[in-house]
């Protein structure tokens, strides 16, 4: 039985190696609903999307985690976001035609990809590296291995039914294991799995073709949805950076300011008083 959208870690103990892997069904429908996307686009935020609920999965506390790549190709934007709280969001901007068979440099142009960690509590770090890679999940795994100096292997799928993730990562003390081929045998083994097969199999399936002959062990699986952190009191703030006399400006011409919110589309309208009240406040601090 398919468990629906879910995150699990998991540890091939003797080996020291640790993994992760997300399945998105629902969620990944619900934040893509009424998004007209062109299929290898949908696919890239797919993966995105699976990328930054697998990288939340590595934060030791309570935050945000960001991927985040604005590019000079026909695609000029390309955002996902996780919490540690399992929920996520995304979205991709492109202008005019998109050639289907497009690589992912070919898509972005000269970019590069950010990767940004927001604690609840403490300083924003932000990383980044090229895209030099033949896709996102080999430019992220790179990351890893400038950032952490963790040998790291991603893959990340999408079709229209879905997206799903798995990472596996060597742990520090790997190199005090003798069997030094256990990381080239695992990652080869991990590299037959499709996407059908994973969005069709149970995750204990999965677990015993990939690794039986290992010893796992397996954490609580834990529910993913789609999540969107957007208020009206973030929204009309935002308002804010057009300064007060063009936000009144607009207004002159309009009834209210309309603002539509890029990840999930809720509709929101600031009228006069709203806008006045807003720049007051602002110049009270």
């Amino acid at each position: 039985m398919i468990e629906g959208d879910t995150f699990q870690r998991f540890l091939l103990e003797e080996l020291h190696i640790r993994g992760e892997w997300v399945r998105l069904s629902d969620s990944y429908q619900e934040a893509t609903k009424d998004l007209d996307y062109p299929e290898n686009l949908r696919s890239l935020l797919g993966q995105a999307i699976a990328a930054a609920v697998l990288m939340t999965g590595t934060l030791k506390f309570d935050g945000r985690l960001s991927i985040h790549a604005r590019g000079e190709g026909p695609v000029s934007l390309l955002m996902s976001e996780a919490t540690n709280r399992r929920t996520f969001r995304g979205i991709v901007d492109w202008d005019g035609e998109i050639d289907p068979d497009a690589s992912l440099v070919e898509l972005l142009g000269n970019a590069q990809l950010a990767i940004t960690i927001d604690p609840d509590k403490g300083n924003r770090y932000q990383g980044v590296v090229p895209l030099e890679r033949e896709n996102l999940a080999g430019c992220l795994a790179h990351y890893f291995e400038l950032s952490e100096q963790l040998d790291t292997f991603l893959m990340l799928e999408a079709n229209e039914s879905g997206c799903f993730g798995l990472m596996l990562q060597k742990l520090p003390d790997y190199k005090k294991i003798e069997d030094q081929d256990a990381w080239n045998r695992i990652v080869q083994f991990a590299k037959t799995l499709k996407i059908d097969e994973f969005m069709e199999t149970d995750n204990e399936t999965l677990m015993l073709r990939l690794f039986h002959e290992e010893s796992v062990l397996s954490f609580d699986q834990e529910p993913v949805k789609f999540e969107c952190s957007c208020s009206r009191e973030r929204t009309l703030s935002s308002i804010e950076t057009l300064g007060e006399d063009e936000a009144l400006e607009i207004l002159e011409n309009a009834a209210t300011i309309a603002v539509d919110c890029q990840f999930c589309r809720k509709h929101y309208e600031f009228d006069r008083a709203d806008i006045v009240e807003l720049f007051r406040l602002g110049s009270s601090h």
